[in-house]
């Protein structure tokens, strides 16, 4: 099962602790997260199931490509991180 991480600055808003999911892609690996926790979907996901702009995730260290479908592979040793991106100045 791959790890998912969410930041501790996405905490202050939705709780949402380290889970282990399966899954092929991205998107498997999260619905499969907020399975348990529905709530947290709409924090990271927008009204059309893509990921919110000011929400990164990467797989394995390097950023998915595909925000809107969320396609990218993730194998069951992967570690995947949400992070809520941050912008100023």
């Amino acid at each position: 099962m791959a790890k998912v991480v969410f930041t501790p600055n996405i905490q202050r808003h939705v709780a949402l602790p380290e889970a282990e999911a399966s899954g092929r892609t991205v998107r498997d690996v999260l619905e499969a997260v907020f399975a348990d926790n529905p709530q947290a979907r709409g924090y990271v996901l927008d009204d059309q199931s893509g990921l919110r702009k000011h929400m990164a995730i990467f797989v394995d260290g390097r950023m998915i490509r595909d925000r809107a479908r969320l396609t990218d592979a993730v194998s069951e040793s992967s570690t995947v991180y949400v992070f809520q991106a941050l912008s100023g100045g």
